[in-house]
C-alpha cells in the first residue's frame, strides 16, 4: 500500500512541475537597420520579450552568427507576466559594403527552448 501512495504521490508532483513552465514570447524577431553609411557602422537594437509562462525564465544563452553582432542580456530569471531585453550591437567597420543578415540565437528553459533573432541592414561606402 505504501508503494502505491509514493507512485501517486510522485505521478502527481510530476504532472505539477511538467504543467509549471516558462514561455518566451518577443514582441518582434527581425529588425532592419535599414541603409546607412560605412562612415556609422555600429547600431544597437533592443529585443523586448514578456515571460507567459507560469514559472521563472532563465536564458541560458545568447549566441551571434558573427563576431561582428555582440548580444548582451541580463542573466538573472525573468519571473512570469514580467519583460525582459536582449540588445544587439553590430559593428560593420572592417566589414564589406552591402547588404547583411545576422541570426542571433536565444537558448532557455523554457517551453520553446530555442528562438531565433534576426538584424539586417545595407551599409553603404562612404563617400
Amino acid at each position: 500500500m505504501k508503494k502505491i501512495l509514493m507512485l501517486i504521490l510522485l505521478f502527481v508532483g510530476s504532472l505539477h512541475f511538467a504543467m509549471a513552465q516558462s514561455e518566451i514570447k518577443f514582441d518582434k524577431v527581425t529588425h532592419n537597420f535599414g541603409t546607412f553609411s560605412e562612415s556609422n557602422p555600429v547600431h544597437k537594437v533592443t529585443f523586448t520579450f514578456t515571460n507567459v509562462g507560469t514559472s521563472p525564465l532563465i536564458i541560458n544563452q545568447v549566441v551571434a552568427s558573427c563576431g561582428c553582432t555582440v548580444p548582451r542580456f541580463d542573466k538573472r530569471p525573468i519571473a512570469p507576466g514580467q519583460k525582459g531585453t536582449i540588445e544587439i550591437t553590430y559593428n560593420g567597420q572592417g566589414k564589406f559594403p552591402g547588404h547583411f543578415k545576422k541570426t542571433i540565437t536565444v537558448r532557455t528553459n523554457g517551453k520553446t527552448e530555442m528562438t531565433r533573432l534576426y538584424v539586417e541592414g545595407v551599409m553603404e561606402e562612404k563617400k
